[in-house]
């Protein structure tokens, strides 16, 4: 039998320190109190009867308290437990004051590498970061249990955002903007009333984005859609009014004319108020509201030409972009686009086909839109077509009383992740022990999720009254408990996941391109599809597993394995673990095939995923994105574009770069090759 300590390590069971253990806490009772050999070999037995071939050193510790007390044993019992209480609170002692010293110097190492986007400098950004460290001590101390806590600070989980954790907030959402705009909505205690143009609907959208934001620690999406009718109603009342003025005096057509023209200037203005809005409102959270527009021209949508018109002026207004602070353009952070590929606009002669080429030359200057393949997203989600909550994570169907599917006014409650590299490592090639470690450590990753939906149960309305009462998520009463939201699949709790690539090369000794590997790869991430599922029905929540995409946690994860088990060849002695499923960049794939093998993953990956291409010297590639996109609409579902070295590697050309017939990127110069 392994004992699991409290860091992690797997020790070999020790009867003898058992024995240890009570004889010291013997010699602090009377005679009468102590326990003798016999009760001390009863409990001993005990544990060795339970045949577990792992066992927790918390959960010795509680047979024993457990055993002495069924022997009335209550002053030993008592004396065991202060000590081990007292211990406890050494290990918990508070760490706050140095990182929160720290925040204010400027010296933190931690929060300025965690927080690029926030000015650590700033008196407002050091407010919510030292609220976060005080969070993050209270979560690590007191909030989560000490396995929990230890299981994070040890890279055998993540427990995402506890900086946010002390306070009822969730993650991420869909905004359900439609209801907001027609039915109207409250902001600090002001009603606002459905807009009647569309430069007013853009001013609200941007108040109840920035509302949103002060109220969720994680993205906010918005469908840009539901602003098609606000467009034209600004249409119809503008020509409503030169008809009034100008009747019997301009001919129909000039009329029409002046309307296109004023109409054209109130949408460049509306939607320069939404891009400059978002970038200079600071919310409670230190920085900019974490927001991504949904650009999606459904060909049934009756506002289908405005919404044209609303997509094309976000792409331009993008690609030009932002004057920083020496007056030169430059790329906004926020913000983030998704476009939605068609039938009419994935380049095939559709209709709307100019939108795609204008986005692709946005996403070869500022590096968006991510792109959706509406082929694919109908594929994987019963038909519908939705944003992701931000750019990659992604809602389970849900239907109302009225057996319509339903995504906006729906969020996440958390996402909690899991280091499979690390559980490759210490299964040491064995793939039976690697299963049940695998099943150990994903139960641990239930209960910390279940941290995070108790922390939300109870919640009032009155709490975050945008979210829960004014239409963002809900119109609950005032006073009325947000419980009903968190439970039947509505919301969803994320177990995210880093390095199917490096866990398979420990497993089975080869990557997952690779036959075996693949083999084993598929069964992994379907295991854990079936492991949520398993929850879902237990619990009646939504569990959903997604693939994490963020950098600063696969570099955190391989860090702290590198601390405990030092370099290992092409796992931990690269100083990362490839991200999700995603294909190891040195992977001797051409583009194509890493982007159809990336999508049998992301598929069974329903709670999140998205594949990354990186491009050479994007601005001057735009041709060969245009290639690529072709190929995402029948291939692959999201998809998000890098921009790396400007340069050839072999000889320094830096100019446009191919994507040759074996889809890899060749020098015209040299005709180096490279993936």
């Amino acid at each position: 039998m392994k004992v699991i300590k409290r860091d992690g390590r797997a020790v070999e069971y020790d009867r003898q320190k058992i024995v240890i253990a009570i004889e010291k806490a013997n010699k602090e009772v009377r005679k009468t109190e102590k326990a003798n050999e016999e009760d001390i070999e009863k409990i001993i037995e005990y544990i060795e009867e339970l045949g577990k071939k792992r066992i927790l050193v918390e959960d010795i510790q509680d047979i024993i308290e457990q055993k002495l007390m069924e022997f009335k044993k209550f002053e030993l019992a008592k004396k065991y437990i202060v000590y081990r209480y007292t211990r406890a609170l050494v290990r918990k002692q508070n760490t706050t004051d140095e990182s929160i010293l720290g925040i204010i110097r400027n010296t933190n190492k931690s929060e300025l590498n965690n927080n690029i986007r926030k000015n650590i400098a700033i008196v407002s950004t050091q407010r919510d970061l030292i609220a976060g460290e005080v969070s993050r001590d209270l979560t690590k101390r007191i909030l989560l249990p000490e396995k929990i806590s230890k299981a994070h600070e040890d890279g055998i989980i993540y427990f995402h955002d506890s900086d946010y954790f002390l306070q009822p907030m969730f993650n991420c959402c869909l905004v359900n903007i439609k209801d907001m705009l027609e039915n109207g909505t409250v902001i600090n205690g002001n009603l606002i009333e459905s807009p009647h143009t569309f430069q007013v609907a853009c001013i609200v959208m941007t108040q109840i984005i920035a509302s949103v934001a002060s109220c969720q620690y994680g993205e906010q999406s918005i469908d840009i859609s539901h602003l098609g009718k606000y467009l034209r109603k600004t249409y119809i009342e503008l020509k409503k009014k030169l008809n009034e003025e100008y009747k019997n005096k301009l001919s129909k057509e000039i009329i029409e004319e002046i309307t296109q023209t004023r109409i054209r200037s109130e949408l460049k203005q509306g939607i320069q108020t939404i891009q400059y809005q978002i970038n200079t409102l600071i919310t409670t959270n230190g920085n900019s509201p974490s927001v991504t527009l949904f650009l999606n021209l459904d060909k049934d949508d009756e506002y289908i030409q405005e919404n044209a018109l609303i997509i094309e002026e976000i792409l331009k207004q993008r690609y030009q972009g932002i004057k920083n602070e020496d007056g030169n353009f430059s790329s906004p952070a926020f913000p983030k686009l998704v476009y939605v590929l068609h039938e009419h606009n994935c380049l095939r002669g559709g209709k709307y086909d100019y939108l795609t080429k204008i986005a692709i030359k946005c996403s070869a200057k500022r590096m968006y839109p991510t792109y959706i393949s509406a082929k694919k997203m109908h594929e994987n989600y019963g038909g519908n077509i939705f944003s992701p909550m931000g750019t990659v994570n992604f809602l389970p169907l849900w239907k109302d009383e009225n057996g319509n599917y339903k995504f906006e006014g729906r969020f996440n409650q958390g996402v909690v992740s899991i280091n499979l590299p690390q559980i490759g490592i210490i299964s040491e090639g064995n793939e039976k022990k690697f299963w049940e470690i695998l099943d150990e450590r994903l139960d641990l990753c239930k209960e910390a999720l279940m941290c995070r939906h108790y922390s939300l149960l109870g919640t009032s309305s009155e709490v975050s009254p945008i979210l829960w009462k004014y239409g963002a998520i809900s119109r609950l009463k005032s006073g009325e408990k947000i419980d009903k939201l968190l439970k039947s699949n509505y919301s969803t709790l994320s177990l995210g996941y880093v390095g199917i690539y490096e866990t398979t090369k420990l497993v089975k000794g080869v990557s997952h391109t690779a036959k075996e590997g693949h083999e084993f790869a598929i069964k992994l991430i379907k295991h854990l599809k079936n492991t949520t599922d398993k929850w879902n029905k237990e619990t009646g929540l939504g569990f959903t597993i997604y693939g994490i995409v963020s950098n600063k946690l696969c570099h955190k994860f391989a860090q702290i394995d590198k601390e405990k088990f030092g370099d290992i060849k092409d796992i931990t002695d690269k100083g990362y673990y490839t991200s999700s499923y995603h294909v190891d960049c040195r992977e001797n794939l051409d583009l194509f095939t890493k982007l159809s093998f990336e999508s049998e993953f992301e598929k069974i990956s329903s709670g999140g995923g998205i594949s990354y291409i990186d491009i050479p010297n994007m601005s001057k590639n735009i041709n060969s994105i245009e290639k690529i996109v072709k190929y995402i609409y029948d291939n692959i579902q999201c998809i998000k574009f890098n921009n790396i070295s400007n340069c050839c590697s072999a000889c320094g050309y830096d100019g446009e770069i191919i994507l040759n017939e074996n889809n890899k990127w060749e020098c015209p110069q040299c005709g180096n090759e490279e993936n």
